[in-house]
């Protein structure tokens, strides 16, 4: 069994340490400066409380990285010459991948998608680059399932992560952009209506996108922006996922 530390133990980063804990592996993590909220996570994820991250990366093989995008740089800047593996599991563009790779000697890219890994057939982490298969192997038995994408692309796992969600709450960013601009319009009921005759689904998945831009939208903004990147990198209009953040943003 692996010593692995977790940065930081938000509500994924807690299940997933736990997922880690259950699989009979010693998971750390760093209290300092961090909120009562996130002890109590942790505690509840039976991770082991070692202070600082200097102390977590000094005695963890692997470490997890799980923060909001616009954080990910800066915090594999902080593990700068960290001897183990490092693992980016963060909603970023394959170009911050690389740029978060530069930081350490030795990473793995990450994507996630699904919600937080309590139960089994939910949600997956992708994994792409050397070592990747060795960060699936720590999973085998747990409610998340890992997907090794292999080894020739280092940056594999982020570009799916990017294309899942350009269209997942990319598509959220519209829907609720639509409805708002019907509401402004003076047609708001009416659109109702004519969702229900002819779009059925609709109003289930306008609810589900007004709640998760309640609770989360304010990490959406720096994921629609990494979205956008990775659209202008490949050739493509960045313009849509740049408006997406804006309605996240209306919405923090």
């Amino acid at each position: 069994m692996a010593t692995i530390g977790l940065l930081h133990p938000g509500e994924m980063g807690a299940a997933i340490g736990a997922a880690l804990t259950g699989a009979g592996h010693e998971v750390l993590w760093a209290s300092a400066g961090r909120s009562a909220a996130t002890a109590r996570r942790a505690a509840e994820a039976g991770l082991v409380d070692v202070g600082d991250v200097a102390a977590v990366l000094a005695r963890a093989a692997v470490t997890f990285s799980i923060v909001p995008p616009h954080a990910a740089l800066d915090t594999a800047a902080a593990a700068r010459g960290y001897a183990g593996t490092w693992v980016d599991a963060n909603a970023v563009s394959p170009a911050t991948a690389r740029a978060v790779a530069a930081s350490v000697p030795r990473s793995v890219d990450g994507g996630i998608v699904g919600p937080p890994p309590r139960r089994p057939d939910t949600t997956r982490l992708y994994v792409s680059g050397a070592g990747a298969a060795e960060i699936a192997a720590l999973f085998v038995g747990t409610p998340l399932e890992a997907v090794d994408l292999g080894a020739d692309d280092p940056t594999a796992a982020s570009a799916l992560k990017m294309a899942y969600a350009a269209w997942t709450k990319g598509s959220a960013a519209l829907l609720l952009a639509t409805r708002e601009l019907a509401q402004r319009l003076g047609v708001g009921a009416a659109l109702d209506a004519e969702w229900a005759r002819s779009q059925p689904d609709l109003a289930r998945r306008l609810d589900a996108a007004r709640a998760a831009a309640e609770a989360k939208g304010w990490r959406w903004i720096g994921e629609m922006e990494e979205i956008a990147r990775t659209f202008a990198d490949a050739g493509l209009p960045p313009g849509f996922h740049r408006a997406a953040a804006d309605v996240y943003r209306s919405d923090a």
